[in-house]
């Protein structure tokens, strides 16, 4: 027996000896994942979800347009890795001129044009790949930025006005910005002021969700697809040919198909070859979505990719735009059970340090990139991330994977599944995608073999897992979906109601009425015995914290519409009331909102009260007087108050938000003696009284 022989029967001894313990002990672990809060698990969806979620779903509706950000920046390699070079320095001339002759301009590049003339700073806002570089390099060139240079970002914002030296044109592209990393009214004055000292400009590239928090910037749409094929094909071959080619039926589809820039750019190169010849019209047709499909098959059907790495291509597929290290460490476990399907009498072989990442990335067509990732901590930098070049190969390649070579479902769906026991949130959201994106290609396996399995699980992450699996594909529009959550959230099966439940809370922004309606058929079906209990108990049963769970995400994603149907439930449905009241105290009891360090809810009211809109200020008056007045729900909605008195000692906007709302409980005796005596019972950190509730008291003539 050879050495190699030798190590893998050992290993393959450990394993076996004592299998039972040590998948008992992960069962039990992954069955011991503490219960996440609705709210976490929707920023879980938006910030680690595909490119489908935040494109199918405007920012305004589900709260940001992505929550993992990738910048432009893109590093193609070949020989020894070797650490990106850095970005600052001058652009070269040679690049300015390239881009000149097929640039062309639109609305927002005129608009920020004018910013950036007269302010000397604009800050683009747009999403990856939409060509914002492209748009920042040429705002320079047309004031006359003789120098153009990149800039690094830097380590804080305050430490640019450094940078920005000398009378030159400089580019910042793909700044993080989020609550943590927030740009300053004060910092970019100043910024501003040393531009104009030195005469230089500056324009920053962010992603579209920076700008959430009041951000002055111009959002960066590219000219239509049109407008940029024309420059990059009459140059080469004269404007009198245009018309025709630009009625040709392959150019045509091409068209009205979503294209990044660069795309264009290639497919230019195809029309010039078919117009002088080298190419007929169907390679030309063929040059688009008929190439990737050729692609994908390819890769599946020939020898070479080997199996391992057609794993990857296929992990790749799930974790497209994830971290690199992501994509490879849990591609070796599809390989693995990939190969006991092929060759089921011979363990497989994994060189720990054989693969070349270059190498990978080359075979998939795809493109390496640093770029710093937002997580709950805050921003983590250097994350390198792997995308496949054209964006339809992804999907292609799980429903080719899944259609026509039903011999890998197995693996695939025991990968999947056993995926969802992961602890990381990337993992578990993008193991969801692909769910969905399968169920669009097959609705009834997906639903056998992977979101049934998990809404039948004995795990509640599981559970999960199957609510946003259905929630995107309700998202990608696969009929019966709206269905399936209706016989579930009504349904005898516990799991199968939780799930449907998460889902909608999930689907509220986008669905509120449907949910809403859904929700209330949920609350009214007869309780069983494991669920039955009132949710004003001490002890929530899991069901109605469910519910509360999702109205609480309608209220706080939806708002206005949601408060109205529900202030209207109050007072007309014994049924809905308690499950309403709860979902109103759990919104009251989020710390932060998205915009800014105020709690959503008292937020919401200052605002309301601003824009002079009585009837949102009164529905909460009337939800919050509907808390202090239930005896169930008092006790916790004094002790918010008593935070939102203790935080707005610090935070003017807060207490003028608290004087307004407190004037408008105090107006009966019972509420303004416990409004009275709480204003008098806060304490600060140091024991003293607050000095907040010192002056609201003063305020509402409570002392």
């Amino acid at each position: 027996m050879s050495q190699d022989e030798a190590a893998a029967e050992a290993a393959k001894a450990a394993e076996e000896s004592a299998p039972d313990g040590d998948r008992k002990k992960q069962e039990d672990e992954a069955e011991e994942q503490p219960r996440q809060e609705a709210w976490a698990a929707r920023r879980d969806l938006i910030a680690h979800g595909p490119d489908f979620v935040s494109t199918l779903v405007g920012r305004d509706q589900f709260g940001q347009t992505g929550g993992t950000h990738y910048g432009d920046q893109h590093f193609h390699f070949g020989g020894r890795t070797k650490a990106p070079a850095p970005r600052s320095g001058p652009i070269p001339h040679t690049e300015i001129e390239k881009l000149k002759g097929v640039f062309r301009g639109c609305a927002s590049f005129d608009e920020a044009l004018g910013r950036l003339r007269e302010d000397r700073l604009v800050i683009l806002s747009g999403g990856h790949e939409t060509g914002r570089r492209s748009a920042a390099l040429m705002l320079l060139h047309r004031l006359g930025a003789e120098r153009i240079r990149s800039l690094d970002p830097p380590a804080s914002f305050a430490a640019l006005a450094d940078e920005v030296d000398s009378s030159a044109g400089y580019v910042l592209c793909d700044l993080v910005v989020s609550r943590n990393h927030p740009l300053r009214e004060a910092q970019l004055l100043a910024l501003r002021e040393q531009l104009a000292r030195t005469r230089a400009r500056l324009v920053i590239t962010v992603e579209p969700s920076a700008v959430q928090g009041g951000l002055s910037s111009v959002r960066w749409e590219p000219p239509p697809a049109e407008d940029m094929l024309h420059a990059h094909v009459t140059p080469a071959i004269g404007e009198d040919v245009w018309p025709g080619l630009v009625g040709l039926p392959a150019v045509k589809e091409f068209l009205t198909r979503h294209h990044r820039p660069d795309e264009i750019g290639q497919f230019a190169l195809q029309v010039i070859a078919h117009h002088r010849g080298e190419i007929d019209e169907a390679r030309l047709a063929a040059w688009g979505e008929t190439a990737v499909a050729t692609q994908v098959a390819r890769w599946l059907t020939a020898e070479k990719p080997v199996l391992r790495d057609k794993a990857f291509l296929v992990s790749l597929a799930v974790f497209d735009k994830a971290p690199y290290a992501v994509t490879a460490e849990l591609a070796d476990g599809l390989f693995v059970r990939l190969h006991d399907i092929q060759d089921p009498g011979v363990r497989p072989s994994i060189p720990v340090f054989g693969s070349s990442r270059e190498e990978r990335l080359r075979l998939a067509h795809a493109d390496g990139y640093v770029t710093a990732e937002v997580t709950e901590w805050g921003p983590l930098g250097g994350r390198f991330c792997a995308a496949f070049r054209d964006e339809r190969t992804a999907r292609m390649l799980l429903e080719e994977v899944w259609n026509l070579h039903p011999s890998a479902r197995p693996a695939l769906a025991e990968w999947i599944r056993k995926l969802t026991d992961d602890r990381r949130p990337l993992v578990r959201t993008r193991v969801a995608s692909a769910a969905a994106l399968l169920a669009t290609a097959d609705l009834s396996s997906a639903m056998a073999h992977l979101i049934e399995p998990w809404a039948d699980s004995r795990k509640p992450h599981a559970w999960l897992t199957a609510a946003n699996a259905l929630t995107m594909a309700q998202l990608l529009r696969v009929p019966t979906v709206s269905r399936i959550l209706h016989d579930w959230c009504t349904g005898d099966i516990e799991s199968r109601r939780w799930t449907a439940i998460r889902a909608y809370g999930l689907l509220g922004p986008v669905h509120h009425e449907e949910t809403l309606a859904a929700l209330v058929d949920a609350m009214h079906r007869p309780p069983s015995a494991e669920t039955d209990g009132d949710p004003e108990d001490e002890e929530v049963p899991e069901e109605a914290r469910q519910l509360a769970d999702a109205l609480e995400l309608l209220l706080l994603a939806v708002r206005e519409p949601v408060l109205a149907a529900l202030v209207e439930l109050l007072t007309t449905d014994r049924v809905v009331r308690p499950h309403a009241l709860l979902a109103f105290r759990q919104a009251c009891r989020q710390a932060k909102g998205d915009e800014n360090d105020r709690p959503p809810v008292l937020d919401w009211y200052a605002r309301a009260a601003e824009a002079e809109d009585t009837a949102a200020a009164r529905h909460l008056t009337e939800f919050w007087d509907a808390l202090l007045t239930d005896r169930a729900h008092n006790p916790q909605a004094l002790a918010i108050l008593r935070g939102w008195v203790r935080g707005a000692d610090d935070d003017p906007e807060s207490e003028s938000a608290l004087a307004s709302l407190l004037g408008a409980l105090v107006t009966t005796p019972t509420n303004r003696r416990r409004i009275g005596y709480l204003l008098s019972t806060v304490r600060d950190s140091r024991g003293a009284r607050s000095p907040a509730a010192v002056r609201l008291s003063r305020h509402l003539s409570l002392d």
